[in-house]
């Protein structure tokens, strides 16, 4: 079934602190799926996908030799990666490399993980660029984001809504519609909302966000981030599935890359 759903901005900056007003959650019926004319390019790139998937380690926990834990998902087509105490989804894409290895990387293009054709992982982060052995620890969970209900929803952007309040010391409209995915849209507002309060903790970030007035998150064809007048648009593709949202690496990119 199909949810529509539209969340629109708190009344006043205090207010924005403590709610986030829902305008209305209606169920419709199931509709054919939209034709799309990549439809081919897409099932052929799941089967490179798949493909090089054979080659990576199983579901599970890591640590890294630099203390670095995470958790890997091969429950989807493509391999999913949370790390440690973070509310981000990392979709990881493979290309091939030299020896035989598998690299995978996420949307912006950085490399994440490396492994070999014997299955020995090497993970890259910021902390580590010249990269970190991984060994298995446990087992790990369920990456996929889940549905809400409409309670569960009003809850979520209270709490989102405050968080970016806070940040910013001002009322920061935030927009939310859709029909086909709620659990993508939702999971592209946390991701989205993290990663501003991450730029206006930090010295050096913090300017791109001086015009911020609005963050507006709709359904398309096309995933993409862009920031243009005040206004940061997320664009998710339900078709997709969890590699249907921009990661927080192309969400900053979007305000450095903005001549706003």
């Amino acid at each position: 079934m199909k949810l529509r759903f539209t969340a629109c901005r708190a009344v006043s900056p205090l207010a924005a602190a403590m709610a986030f007003a829902v305008a209305g959650v209606a169920v419709a019926l199931p509709a054919a799926a939209q034709n799309r004319s990549n439809a081919q390019a897409e099932q052929s790139q799941s089967l490179r996908d798949r493909l090089f998937s054979r080659n990576l380690p199983a579901t599970g926990r890591y640590v890294a030799e630099s203390g670095q834990g995470f958790v890997l998902d091969r429950s989807e087509s493509t391999p999913l990666l949370r790390f440690d105490r973070s509310v981000e989804t990392w979709v990881l894409r493979p290309s091939p490399a030299p020896r035989g290895d598998i690299l995978y990387r996420n949307d912006a293009g950085e490399t994440v993980l490396r492994v070999t054709a014997d299955g020995g992982m090497t993970l890259y982060t910021r902390r580590t660029p010249a990269g970190s052995p991984v060994t298995l620890s446990g087992p790990g969970e369920s990456l996929t984001p889940p549905t809400l209900g409409p309670v569960q929803l009003f809850n979520l952007m209270a709490r989102r809504s405050a968080l970016v309040s806070a940040a910013l010391g001002r009322l920061v409209e935030i927009n939310l519609s859709g029909e086909e995915s709620e659990a993508l849209s939702v999971d592209a507002l946390i991701v989205t909302t993290d990663a501003v309060v991450r730029m206006a903790r930090s010295a050096s970030a913090r300017g791109y966000l001086s015009r911020l007035r609005s963050i507006t998150i709709v359904e398309g064809e096309r995933v993409s981030a862009t920031y243009s007048r005040g206004d940061l648009r997320i664009v998710v593709d339900p078709g997709r599935g969890p590699a249907g949202r921009p990661s927080s690496a192309r969400i900053i990119n979007a305000f450095a890359d903005a001549r706003d």
